[in-house]
């Protein structure tokens, strides 16, 4: 499970994508699990295409907090 710093980073891209798949993340316990894994999903996409993109770049940092 992700620390409290974490979350924190992460959630103003949590918040991006849902918004552009209209996923209001407020209705919470009334998301469907189609709903959430999109969202987790394109999360994960996004960090691996910007991951990508600082090895091609030569910006490459440790993945460890």
């Amino acid at each position: 499970m992700a620390n409290n710093s974490t979350k924190r980073v992460l959630q103003p891209l949590k918040d991006q994508i849902a918004r552009e798949l209209n996923v209001n993340l407020a209705n919470g316990p009334s998301l469907t699990t189609a709903q959430v894994g999109h969202v987790g999903g394109q999360m994960v996409k996004r960090m691996i295409d910007t991951y990508e993109g600082s090895i091609t770049a030569g910006t490459t940092t440790s993945m460890r907090g």
